[in-house]
């Protein structure tokens, strides 16, 4: 029989669970243990109701055009509770000069689509939009080395749409300077857009041709999908298909050793031995564990960095905002000089998640650009929220109530080289037979990346030649 250990319990490691389970309900011959320092799985997908409200403590949905979060959920019979977003309120504003401008229509991601919206938005200046337009004639570029997202679009549309865009954009996802980010990694579409076409705004008209070929006349789907119990219902499907007494719970790997063509897992006063590891934790504390198995993975592990954040819901009555929570919400961009990053009307984007006369505004703080938010008390978290939005919005009334969720370290940063880092990464794991890894810093930080990352991480475990460690 061959033993896996799976370190960690977020969307990864229980994916990858979830798929050797499946192995072994086939009929391999091979059994699994679940290792998660918390007292709960799940890791960032956590969702809790207050004041009749459903509130998400980390990601609130997922994207709907990467297949791997939405197949696992029809494999759970969860496709009944998928809902999708309200796209007919999607709209998104941007802060500019303290004051809200939406987003022009067509404006796909980071690239126009529409001449006349770009035109008329005052979200630019006409030196920018005049260059936005003139980016249509640019020539395809042949192959380049790895550079920033900051440096990308700045050849392709300027400084300022680095600075009231793409920075926004990728601050709300990643907590990252778009400066630091790899373009390569984080928007490899734009750059075979660039091989190709030259302009971005042609090959974004191109894939958008596609499809509206392949959809044959049916509707767009939403751009965002979740369920309807919130993100916590994919972690409370999977959880009871596993075996009971696979997961350990609040038990924390401190170390693991290579020997014998075998893996060695410690945890506080237990050694075992297992077949092949999956790690499944944030690359950092994978580089802590594999220090004393391969120094030069561990490096590369460690290499990776990582931003915080904090996220904190308050509850309205809807007479409270007084309509003034227009669209999905907004983004605040870092020449703006506030500490709110962006803020999300979750009754807009998902109407069922707040009774009628109810409304949840959702504030993001931290990421690299204000470290120091971790720090700040529950009380100043809200204090923050609340005048920021006041002097944004003009939302000034008290909040029935607040929840707020620090994520420490949570979020991957893949920096210019990180796919060049990945490969020396799959070179070096080829010498420790029976690992596997699986996270947020591989494809994406997403749900979607992250269970693809254990599904294919599950695999490679499970296929591999049996070796069975003495215990």
């Amino acid at each position: 029989m061959k033993r896996i250990a799976i370190i960690g319990g977020g969307a990864s490691g229980l994916s990858a669970a979830y798929y050797l389970e499946k192995q072994r309900r086939r009929g391999a011959p091979l059994e699994y243990v679940l290792f998660e320092r918390a007292g709960r799985l799940g890791g960032v997908l956590a969702s809790e109701r207050a004041e009749g409200c459903l509130i998400e403590g980390g990601p609130d949905s997922f994207l709907t055009e990467k297949p791997w979060a939405l197949t696992l959920c029809r494999e759970l019979d969860l496709g009944g509770q998928i809902i999708g977003s309200n796209d007919a309120r999607r709209k998104t504003y941007i802060v500019v000069n303290h004051r809200m401008a939406e987003l022009p229509d067509g404006l796909m991601l980071m690239v126009p689509t529409r001449l006349l919206p770009t035109l008329l938005t005052p979200l630019f200046s006409w030196p920018t939009k005049l260059r936005m337009a003139a980016e249509l004639f640019r020539s395809p570029r042949p192959p380049a080395p790895d550079e920033s997202v900051a440096a990308f679009i700045e050849r392709h549309f300027g400084a300022e749409v680095v600075d009231r865009l793409a920075d926004p954009l990728l601050s709300g996802v990643y907590g990252a300077d778009c400066g630091h980010l790899s373009v390569q990694a984080v928007l490899p579409r734009f750059v075979d857009m660039e091989r190709k076409y030259g302009s971005l705004t042609r090959g974004m008209l191109a894939a958008r041709r596609r499809m509206t070929q392949m959809l044959g006349g049916r509707p767009r789907p939403p751009l965002f999908s979740s369920l309807q119990a919130g993100m916590q219902q994919l972690v409370d499907a999977l959880a009871p298909c596993l075996e009971t007494q696979a997961v350990r719970l609040g038990c924390p790997v401190e170390a693991l050793q290579f020997s014998g063509n075998s893996w060695e897992v410690m945890t506080p006063g237990r050694r075992e031995r297992f077949a092949a590891v999956i790690i499944a934790t944030p690359a950092h504390v994978a580089g802590g564990l594999l220090a004393g198995a391969e120094a030069r993975l561990a490096d590369e592990l460690n290499g990776i960095s990582y931003s915080s954040s904090v996220t904190v819901s308050l509850i309205y009555d809807s007479h409270g905002l007084a309509g003034r929570d227009r669209g999905f919400g907004f983004l605040v961009p870092r020449s703006e000089g506030r500490r709110l990053l962006a803020c999300t009307f979750v009754h807009n984007k998902f109407p069922h998640r707040a009774p009628d006369g109810r409304g949840i505004v959702r504030g993001f703080l931290g990421g690299l650009r204000d470290p120091q938010a971790m720090e700040m008390s529950d009380d100043e978290i809200v204090a923050t929220l609340r005048r920021e939005l006041r002097a944004l919005t003009g939302i000034s009334a008290e909040p029935r109530a607040a929840r707020i969720y620090r994520w420490e370290r949570a979020m991957a940063q893949p920096s210019v080289g990180h796919l060049e880092r990945l490969a020396r990464m799959k070179t070096q794991l080829s010498s420790l037979p029976g690992l596997a890894l699986a996270g947020n810093y591989f494809r994406g930080i997403g749900v979607p990346d992250c269970v693809r990352t254990g599904m294919e991480a599950a695999e490679k475990a499970g296929a591999e030649r049996q070796v069975t460690p003495e215990d």
